[in-house]
């Protein structure tokens, strides 16, 4: 073990006791201490599912990439474990990125990662040269391999950056070879998401852009994951510095996915649309994983990166990630669905009730806390109404509110009077479907978060909160006359 490795070891396992379990989420995770962004090497290994994550133990803002790791066994419950990667050597020594995880036929687990080789100051102005490295271990330990870095900036084609070329995403093809998609910007161009191949997951060889920009969505993409689903293809990406579509996409960075055609044998995905991932203000780089029982489950990062520094040195951590959302594809739409396992930790039998709302505020006994699960129908008491709010993390100080206009079709999520004291994104609206007035939405709350899930899934907004814990109220309010049914629970 490197020394950079044993210290930061060392220093999480004295510093986690700093953190009071009710200090974080309950069932979302966070970094063990300091500072959290992308999910790694989601995976499913002997038994538990492994999550490593973007991490720089020693302080609650960026800094050198370490790889975090914790296990679950229902994607909910995490148990932490010791840092997996530090950034130690002449390939990764500017910080180990992001990237992910699979099992190799011999029972070991490899990890590929985006190695970055550079000066303090060629990192920040974006000279830092990006390789691919690998590690391996046995879900616990990794060894770095003698051979790194496996693929640099001679494998890619004409026009591609080796500043900008990283996060690969592994898989195994049929055949039994080995499949990995890579990140990568060509200037001018915006990004590309190129193909790599290999036979024994060791030598590498470039196989083909697999999907590209053209400059239609933001500049750079970044995170790629690639898979079958529901009898098409999907690829998730994250874009940098996108404009905004109407409703679809916003300002800033922000995580896509296309559906589409894969032709195995001229390796080359064709898609066919493409649409926002998450509508909120916090969500970004997803991994999926493949469950035991055939599940493609997602989990991003539930952050904003134009948001995310403007915290205090003395908040001890910093980032937290998605719920665990199970996909498929209906209508022509990927689908989000909270994590079955979820309605495990509700508690008592919750609160059903069918109302009615005319010009006014109501709250509900037996429903409050930051903790909870709450379903909602809302349709027109006669004719249409004017808005329909969900107001929680609620006090005479502080509130989040959800609202949905119908004239408008939108819905839209308000964090301003959440406490924060920064001019920061504080409203995100998506344009919804529904029939005349009449929608149905599905909210999660957990202490930090809420993650609103629409319909059938086919669109979520997530945001985060740091409202104190003593704000706990949820309302429900109507401008107009509205119908009701709420099926609700606290969460454990």
């Amino acid at each position: 073990m490197s020394e950079a490795l044993d210290r930061a070891r060392e220093y999480e396992l004295l510093h986690e006791r700093e953190i009071a379990p009710e200090e974080r989420p309950a069932f979302h995770l966070s970094p063990r201490v300091g500072w959290m962004n992308d999910p790694n090497g989601f995976s499913y290994y002997k038994g538990q599912y492994h999550m490593f994550y973007q991490y720089y133990p020693y302080d609650s803002h960026w800094g050198p990439m370490h790889w975090g790791h914790a296990v679950s066994t229902d994607l909910l419950r995490w148990e932490y474990l010791p840092a997996a990667l530090a950034p130690d050597t002449d390939c990764d020594g500017g910080g180990v990125f992001s990237g992910s995880a699979v099992t190799l036929p011999d029972g070991r687990q490899m990890l590929m990662y985006t190695g970055v080789a550079g000066t303090k100051r060629e990192i920040e102005s974006g000279r830092a040269i990006q390789t691919q490295c690998l590690a391996f271990g046995d879900g616990r330990d990794y060894e770095k391999y003698a051979g790194n870095p496996v693929i640099d900036a001679s494998c890619l084609p004409e026009g591609g950056s080796p500043y900008d070329f990283r996060d690969p995403k592994m898989w195994r093809a049929p055949d039994g070879s080995w499949r990995m998609a890579a990140a990568d910007d060509f200037p001018g161009e915006g990004g590309r998401i190129l193909l790599f191949r290999s036979d024994d997951a060791l030598r590498w060889t470039y196989a083909g852009v697999l999907a590209e920009n053209s400059n239609r969505i933001g500049r750079m993409w970044e995170c790629p994951d690639f898979f079958p689903l529901d009898g098409t293809h999907v690829l998730l990406a994250s874009a940098q510095d996108m404009l905004p579509r109407g409703f679809e996409y916003h300002n800033g960075n922000g995580t896509f996915y296309m559906l589409g055609d894969f032709d195995p044998a001229a390796e080359r995905f064709t898609p066919s649309c493409d649409y926002a991932a998450d509508y909120g203000i916090d969500f970004y780089a997803p991994q999926t994983v493949l469950t035991p029982d055939g599940r493609r489950v997602m989990i991003g990062w539930m952050q904003n990166w134009d948001t995310c520094n403007l915290h205090t040195r003395t908040r001890p951590w910093f980032g937290q990630m998605s719920l665990p959302r199970e996909l498929s594809v209906k209508n022509g739409r990927l689908c989000q669905a909270p994590l079955r396992e979820l309605e495990q930790l509700r508690a008592g039998a919750g609160v059903h009730e069918r109302l009615a709302i005319e010009n006014g505020e109501i709250s509900l006994p037996g429903l409050t806390g930051r903790k909870a699960d709450i379903s909602l129908e809302i349709e027109p008491d006669g004719e249409l109404y004017h808005k329909f709010s969900l107001f929680f993390a609620k006090n005479s100080d502080y509130h989040t509110g959800l609202s949905f206009r119908p004239r408008e079709s939108t819905l839209k999520i308000d964090r301003k009077f959440s406490g924060s004291r920064r001019a920061i994104i504080h409203q995100r609206r998506a344009l919804v479907r529904h029939d005349a007035g009449a929608l149905r939405l599905r909210v999660i709350l957990d202490r930090f978060s809420a993650e609103i899930f629409v319909g059938n899934g086919e669109q979520v907004l997530s945001a985060t909160i740091d409202t104190p814990p003593e704000a706990e109220g949820i309302s429900f309010r109507a401008d107009g006359r509205v119908k009701l049914k709420v099926d609700g629970w606290t969460l454990a």
